[in-house]
C-alpha cells in the first residue's frame, strides 16, 4: 500500500497487523491529506485488500468433498460447514470485514479530505469514486454478514454498521444498522457518487469508472427487486459481441495464460479489476473443492441448453488426488525476501464485468414478462459459451426453457412471487450464472437472495460420514460477525 497512514480506531476492524500499519496511529499522529493529489492516492485504498472469492465459493454447491486430506484448510472446511471461521489471516472471514472496514475508513478520510478543501468541483471524481466505493463495500458486508434482503423484514434485521465518518476517538463503539437502514445508506451514496464518477483514470479499471459503477447499480437493484432501475442502468449493453467474453478465444489459450487472459483490463467485458493480497487460486487444491468426478455434472452437455458441449473450459489438475481447476485466478507472488524465498501473493479478481451486468439485465427483462427479448438475450449469452453453436438451429424459446428447467415446488423462494414461466426462466439464468462465475463466488448471492437449499456432505471411503443441509432462512446463511468485533461490542448473529 501507499505510504499514507490513516487511524482506524475501529477495534471492529482490528487485525493482527497490516501493511501500512492502519491502528497504530493514534488521531493527532495522521499525515494531512490536504491536496488532491494524496486523496488520489488515498483513494486507491478504497478497495479492500482481501477477496470474497474462497468463502463465498466453498459455501455454495459448487464444492463437494474431494477426500483428499492432504490438503486440508481449516477455513476451508468452516465454510463447507457453514461455521464461524477461526481464523484471522487473509482470504477468511475476519480478513474480509478488516480489508473491507479499512477501505471504507480510506473513503471516509479522502471525502472528509475533500470536504477540509471547499468540495472544489475538480474534486468531484474523487467524490464520486469515494461515495461509491464506501457504498461497495457496506453493501458486501451486509450481503454476507446479515439475512438476505426482504423488504419485509429489512427494518429489523441485523445489518452491519454503517461508518460515515473519519475515526477520532481510539476505541470506537458501533452499533449494527439495520438491513434496510444500510440499503438506504447504500443507495444514497450510490446516487451521489454516479453523479461524479469519470473514465479520467490513467487505467479507468483498476477504479469505479462509470461502467463497473452501473454494474454495481445492476446487482445492488437486482438485489432489491426493483426490475426498472436493472434495466436503466444496463440500456445500451444490448447483444454487442464486443461486450461479452469471448469464451472460444478463452478457452483455446494455452493453461498458464488463461487466468492472465480472463482478468486482464484489456478485456472489454472487465469493468472493475483488483489485485488483493490473496491466494484463493490455490483454494482449487484443497480437500472442499470442485473434484473432477463433478465436472460434467456441473459442465457437461447435459447441462447445456442445446446438449452440447460448455466452453467453459475444467482441466483436471492432479494435487494429491483429483481436483478441477476454472483457470481464472491470475496470482502474483511479490518476493519480500529472496534469500529466505517468502513474500505476498497477490491475485487477480474480476469484481464487476459486462457478463454479470448483462445476466442481470436479462434477469429484469424476466421479471417485467419480456420474454421476446429474453429468448434472444439469453439465446445469444448461452450461444457465446456453446461449442458448435448454430444461431439458425440453436434457437431459445418457451418450450426449450421450460422442458430443461421444470418448476419445483418451493424450490426458488425470494421475496417476491414469481410465476411459473418466469421460475423456468429465472432458474435458467441462475444456473447460467453459476457456470459462468465458478470460483468467483457470484453462486452464493443466488443462493441467499432465491433461499435456495444446499447440502454439503462429508465423506470416508466416498460414504457420507456427515450429512449438512442448509435449509431454507437457515440462520447460518448470515456469517457471524468476527470474535474480534464482537468482543469490542458489535451484536452477533443469532444462532
Amino acid at each position: 500500500m501507499k505510504n499514507i497512514k490513516i487511524t482506524l480506531s475501529l477495534l471492529l476492524l482490528v487485525s493482527i497487523s497490516s501493511c501500512d500499519d492502519f491502528l497504530s496511529e493514534i488521531p493527532d499522529n495522521r499525515t494531512q491529506i490536504d491536496t488532491p493529489e494524496k486523496i488520489s492516492e488515498l483513494l486507491v485504498t478504497a478497495y479492500p485488500m482481501t477477496t470474497y472469492f474462497e468463502i463465498a465459493e466453498t459455501m455454495s454447491d459448487n464444492i463437494f468433498d474431494t477426500e483428499v486430506k492432504t490438503n486440508a484448510n481449516i477455513s476451508n472446511e468452516q465454510s463447507f460447514n457453514w461455521e464461524m471461521q477461526t481464523q484471522i489471516d487473509k482470504d477468511t472471514e475476519n480478513g474480509f470485514w478488516t480489508g473491507s472496514y479499512e477501505a471504507i475508513a480510506a473513503a471516509n478520510q479522502a471525502l472528509l479530505s475533500i470536504e477540509k478543501l471547499g468540495n472544489p468541483s475538480s474534486l468531484n471524481p474523487q467524490k464520486g469514486e469515494a461515495l461509491i466505493a464506501r457504498a461497495y463495500n457496506h453493501f458486501m458486508l451486509v450481503s454476507f454478514f446479515s439475512n438476505r434482503y426482504n423488504p419485509a423484514t429489512a427494518a429489523t434485521d441485523l445489518g452491519v454498521p454503517y461508518v460515515t465518518e473519519p475515526e477520532t476517538a481510539l476505541l470506537g463503539q458501533y452499533k449494527r444498522n439495520t438491513v434496510k437502514e444500510v440499503f438506504d445508506l447504500v443507495e444514497k451514496d450510490l446516487l451521489e457518487g454516479l453523479k461524479y464518477v469519470t473514465n479520467n483514470y490513467k487505467e479507468p479499471k483498476y477504479h469505479f469508472n462509470v461502467n463497473a459503477s452501473k454494474a454495481f447499480a445492476c446487482r445492488f437493484y437486482l438485489i432489491k427487486g426493483d426490475w426498472d432501475k436493472v434495466l436503466e442502468y444496463s440500456e445500451g449493453l444490448g447483444s454487442k459481441t464486443d461486450k461479452i467474453r469471448n469464451y472460444v478465444a478463452f478457452s483455446s489459450a494455452v493453461f498458464a495464460q488463461m487466468p492472465i487472459e480472463y482478468s486482464k483490463v484489456e478485456q472489454e467485458t472487465n469493468l472493475l479489476v483488483s489485485y488483493p493480497n490473496s491466494t484463493a487460486r490455490r483454494a482449487a487444491s484443497y480437500r472442499f473443492a470442485f473434484p473432477s468426478q463433478k465436472a460434467d455434472e456441473l459442465l457437461g452437455p447435459q447441462t447445456n441448453m442445446w446438449g452440447k458441449q460448455s466452453l467453459i473450459r475444467a482441466d483436471g489438475y492432479y494435487y494429491g488426488g483429483s481436483n478441477v481447476f476454472i483457470h481464472k485466478l491470475y496470482e502474483y507472488f511479490k518476493v519480500t525476501n529472496a534469500t529466505a524465498g517468502i513474500g505476498e501473493a497477490y491475485t487477480s479478481t474480476v469484481l464487476f464485468s459486462n457478463d454479470e451486468m448483462y445476466l442481470n439485465r436479462i434477469e429484469a427483462l424476466v421479471m417485467k414478462n419480456r420474454f421476446a427479448e429474453v429468448n434472444t438475450e439469453l439465446g445469444y449469452f448461452l450461444g457465446t459459451r456453446t461449442s458448435g453453436y448454430n444461431p439458425a438451429t440453436d434457437i431459445l424459446d418457451q418450450t426449450r426453457v421450460t422442458t430443461k428447467y421444470p418448476v419445483v415446488a418451493d424450490e426458488f423462494t425470494p421475496f417476491y412471487p414469481l410465476s411459473d414461466l418466469q421460475t423456468s426462466y429465472i432458474k435458467a439464468i441462475a444456473e447460467a450464472r453459476r457456470r459462468d462465475f465458478m470460483r468467483e463466488g457470484l453462486r452464493w448471492f443466488d443462493i441467499k437472495r432465491f433461499n435456495l437449499v444446499v447440502e454439503h456432505n462429508t465423506l470416508e471411503f466416498g460414504k457420507v460420514v456427515r450429512n449438512n443441509v442448509l435449509v431454507k432462512d437457515d440462520k447460518r446463511r448470515a456469517l457471524q460477525i468476527p470474535l474480534r468485533a464482537s468482543s469490542n461490542g458489535i451484536e452477533k448473529n443469532p444462532r
